[in-house]
């Protein structure tokens, strides 16, 4: 895998609740030699520990999206340019990221009480805790919905942390570029940072 195992993960929890905050998947598949890349939301499921989403039924990517076929996803996380100016040390430019690559196989989801269901789980997992709005099952917008959708879900079978945080550089240079990433970042997104660089080691 790269880049190195200094900026691998597999820490699987870890992968789990950058997917949670930042579920816009970057879907990845292909027919032939020819790729396709789709930007959805994708949820973790925790009860089957699969990823569930749905995608647009005329969009061409569908057609690769066959029962068992192997499928790659991109969850990007927060990310900064790191300029050498913060370092105690002498370096070169760089980029700091959080991403989850997933691998795994579609199992594509027909029937209706199914497909409604993930539509209801994703809606009340990306309203949060405050819950503004509320999908229920006999909503008729729903029945309306389903021709124009593909709902599916993916068997996971590879896990793929790429968290490259400076762990290479020493103890305040490591420091440095975390504080540079959460003055990158959104505000509220401090302490999921935080919670990322928890165990994270350098030299």
């Amino acid at each position: 895998m790269y880049p190195p195992p200094h900026h691998q993960s597999d820490d699987i929890q870890k992968m789990i609740a950058l997917i949670q905050h930042y579920p816009l998947g970057m879907l990845v598949s292909a027919k032939g030699n020819q790729p396709h890349i789709t930007h959805i939301p994708i949820i973790y499921d925790e009860a089957t520990g699969r990823l569930v989403a749905h995608i647009d039924r005329h969009n061409p990517q569908v057609e690769t999206l066959t029962d068992g076929a192997e499928i790659t996803v991109v969850f990007r996380g927060p990310d900064t340019y790191i300029s050498p100016a913060i370092y105690s040390t002498s370096q070169l430019p760089t980029w700091n990221y959080l991403m989850v690559h997933i691998t795994g196989n579609v199992r594509l989801i027909h029937e209706s009480a199914e497909v409604k269901e993930t539509l209801v789980t994703m809606t009340r997992l990306l309203e949060g805790q405050e819950q503004r709005f509320v999908l229920k099952p006999d909503d008729p917008r729903m029945e309306r919905l389903l021709p124009y959708i593909q709902t599916f879900d993916i068997e996971i079978t590879e896990w793929e942390g790429k968290f490259k945080l400076s762990q290479d550089k020493n103890p305040i240079d490591f420091e440095s570029a975390k504080q540079a990433l959460i003055d990158h970042s959104k505000a509220e997104e401090e302490d999921f940072i935080r919670s990322m660089y928890e165990t994270e080691s350098n030299p």
